[in-house]
C-alpha cells in the first residue's frame, strides 16, 4: 500500500520527472521557465529544487489543447462563418 512518500512523490514532479511526463527534454522545460513560459513551476526545500504540480501540468495540458485550433473546433478559421463585404462606394 502506498505511503504519504509515493503520494507526495505523485504529486510533486521534479524537473525531470515533469519533462518525461510531457514527453519533451528537461532542457526544454528549463528553457520554458527562463522564459517565464511554459507550466507553472516553484522551487522547493532548503536546495530549491525546480518542481512541478502533477495537477498544474495537466491543467496546462488542456489549457494547451483549448488554444490549438485543431483540437477545438470553435478556434477553427475554417468554421467561421464568411463575413459579407459592404460596398462604400455609392
Amino acid at each position: 500500500m502506498p505511503g504519504p512518500a509515493s503520494a507526495v512523490r505523485a504529486a510533486f514532479l521534479s524537473v525531470k520527472d515533469a519533462a518525461a511526463y510531457l514527453g519533451m527534454s528537461p532542457h526544454t522545460l528549463y528553457v520554458w521557465r527562463h522564459r517565464r513560459q511554459g507550466p507553472p513551476s516553484f522551487r522547493m526545500g532548503p536546495r530549491g529544487r525546480v518542481m512541478y504540480r502533477q495537477a498544474a501540468l495537466d491543467a496546462w495540458i488542456h489549457e494547451q489543447e483549448r488554444a490549438d485550433s485543431r483540437s477545438n473546433p470553435a478556434l477553427n478559421p475554417l468554421s467561421a462563418t464568411p463575413q459579407q463585404r459592404r460596398n462604400l462606394g455609392a
